[in-house]
């Protein structure tokens, strides 16, 4: 009777230290995830300012442009407003092509997913 005893608390002792374990690792993957989602949070944030900074600015560039060079070729100035338009069109349509590029490739949260990875990968090694 006194090793059954121990046995159940040696089961027991080592139950308690597997949930401990778990729960500390379901702790350590959480705090991971909780930082990158401040950084991301604070990462979209930087890149929105600095894309109405730089849309103003670019604007306010294409307007005092397409006006200097009407004014110089003033002659010319129907088939210059054409040649700009398809110019800033195709700037444009550039840049959406970009962009939906970098948004098909987007990673958040890599590195707590690949932790996690990681973690699986270990808990299926035959000890």
């Amino acid at each position: 009777m006194d090793d059954s005893q121990h046995e159940a608390g040696g089961l027991l002792a080592t139950g308690k230290r597997i949930l401990r374990s778990v729960g500390d690792l379901a702790q350590s993957r959480l705090e991971l995830f909780l930082v990158e989602l401040k950084e991301e949070r604070i990462r979209l944030f930087d890149a929105l300012v600095l894309v109405a900074a730089g849309l103003v600015c670019a604007l306010m560039t294409l307007a005092l442009f397409t006006f200097t060079l009407v004014v110089i070729f003033w002659e010319h100035r129907v088939v210059l407003l054409v040649v700009l338009t398809v110019a800033y069109g195709a700037g444009a349509g550039g840049a959406f092509w970009t962009l939906r590029s970098r948004l098909r490739h987007w990673q958040s949260f890599a590195a707590t997913l690949d932790q996690i990875k990681k973690d699986r990968a270990c808990l299926r090694k035959p000890n």
